[in-house]
């Protein structure tokens, strides 16, 4: 099955140029070899015009909250597809930049000999602007390909207020999108002259050696990054997130609808690192899951619209997962697309603004300043110990995520203020930071996609209230906090 158009966006008016020598995937969102639209519909490209195919996939050292962390994590699934691509006989091209403004002219100099430009289509941090700024740059067609979830951007065509709406969306829509999944092996049958990087282009922008790709951390320190933040213990690339994913389907599936919210359960399925940097496609998971559940696609059930139980007709555990997969993960994407302004205070609720507002002078029992929330130094042992999880490991346990996020409105001086610190601690220290998911989360700390709640709070109004007590007694945490704490 050809790419649904339904996912593929002309990013320029440019023509497709038939003349030329070959045809240029920009791999900037969706990095991995396998299971991906935007690389499906180069290969379409690369057959119908008898041209081979290029990958072209670079790491910049001057985007936002740039890091050791967020470097050896990308590095690890450049490595990755550096090896998938050579064995199936497709040039690959893996740069990194080794200063600010390095690689500016790459993409230009390959777009010159290509047929057509193909690259991801990714609706949140820098990436749209980026793109933007290229098509207008280069003088043949370039597309961008939507492969961030199994519903398709563009089948939505307003913002979705609550996950309940969404979800009564998806169950009307979501089938024949489910049925159109990219390709497993999208190199099958391909028989085309391998890709020749112009000698120049090798000169000028060599590609990453071997120790770059390893990440060691000899490499990393000469590149002008974020030092501060190492490393975290979890790798990166594709290989990686499939035993991820093959762990949490075979051992906590089963239990993540009962377990997933006490932090020493361990039932979270740890994937929303890949997912972000793309080293796995949200139908790779699908796939798995509806596999381990020996599922089809007539088991789907005519629920109540917007049910969050018993639509997908699988287990409990594989529902209550799919439910975070599908309805909370995309309806972010959905936000991103539809909105400029998502990462924005401006983009809440007119009420949770407003009460947020009215509450804006109330005094605070404590405000923390910023260095003191990265350092984890509050009177809050279990926010500090969430906090150090996050400088330590690039996460935080999803329920306790909520809790951080909440706590941290009680201790700024607004809630404008609030939201500045959440998004620098999370984009900062998280793998899965700078996404459409983690903005959800985010967000929701401060009203987005809930609903009022009584009674009335000092600061928080009527958003909904957390405490750390509460929690505590809610959650299994205590062996999370002789970790942390």
């Amino acid at each position: 099955m050809p790419v649904p158009e339904i996912r593929v966006r002309a990013v320029n008016a440019r023509d497709v140029r038939p003349d030329r020598e070959l045809v240029l995937y920009w791999m900037i969102a969706a990095r991995r070899a396998a299971s991906s639209f935007a690389l499906d519909r180069a290969v379409e490209h690369a057959k119908a015009l008898r041209r081979p195919l290029l990958v072209l996939e670079p790491l910049r050292v001057a985007y936002p909250f740039a890091s050791d962390r967020l470097h050896r994590f990308v590095l690890d699934g450049m490595a990755a597809n550096a090896r998938a691509f050579e064995r199936a006989g497709v040039a690959y091209h893996g740069y990194v930049e080794p200063a600010p403004g390095a690689g500016r002219g790459l993409l230009a100099a390959l777009a010159t000999r290509a047929c057509v430009v193909v690259t991801d289509e990714y609706p949140a941090f820098f990436l749209p602007r980026m793109v933007a700024a290229a098509a207008s740059a280069v003088d043949v067609r370039m597309e961008a390909v939507d492969g961030n979830g199994i519903l398709p951007m563009r089948a939505a065509t307003r913002v979705f207020p609550t996950a309940f709406a969404f979800r009564a969306h998806l169950q009307r829509e979501l089938l024949a999108h489910l049925l159109a999944p990219p390709r497993a092996r999208p190199f099958a049958g391909m028989r085309l002259p391998p890709a020749k990087l112009p000698a120049e282009v090798a000169a000028r922008w060599p590609r990453a050696p071997p120790p770059l790709f390893a990440g060691t951390e000899e490499a990393l320190r000469v590149l002008p990054v974020d030092h501060a933040v190492p490393p975290a213990p979890l790798r990166g690339g594709s290989e990686a997130a499939r035993d991820a994913l093959s762990t949490f389907v075979g051992e906590r599936l089963e239990r993540y609808a009962e377990d997933r919210s006490h932090p020493d359960l361990d039932a979270t399925s740890g994937l929303s690192p890949y997912l972000h940097f793309g080293h796995v496609s949200a139908h790779e998971v699908f796939a798995a899951v509806a596999k381990r559940e020996r599922w089809a696609p007539d088991r789907l059930r005519d629920v109540r619209a917007g049910a969050r139980e018993g639509f997908w007709g699988m287990s409990a555990g594989a529902e209550a997962f799919l439910d975070q997969l599908v309805v909370w993960r995309e309806l972010g994407f959905n936000m991103c697309s539809k909105r400029d302004d998502a990462a924005e205070y401006e983009s809440l609720p007119a009420w949770a603004r407003a009460t947020l507002e009215a509450h804006a002078k109330d005094p605070r029992d404590v405000v923390y300043p910023l260095d003191a929330l990265e350092q984890a130094r509050t009177g809050d042992p279990l926010w500090n110990a969430a906090q150090r999880q996050l400088r330590a490991e690039g996460r935080i346990h999803n329920a306790l995520r909520m809790l951080w996020g909440k706590r941290v409105i009680g201790w700024s001086r607004t809630p404008r203020e609030a939201l500045a610190t959440l998004l620098h601690l999370n984009d900062r220290y998280a793998l899965d930071g700078r996404d459409p998911s983690t903005l959800t989360g985010v967000f929701w700390c401060f009203g987005r996609y809930d609903r009022p709640w009584g009674p009335e709070r000092p600061v928080f109004g009527t958003v909904r209230y957390m405490s750390s007590e509460n929690s505590a007694r809610k959650w299994k945490v205590r062996g999370y906090l002789e970790r942390w704490g």
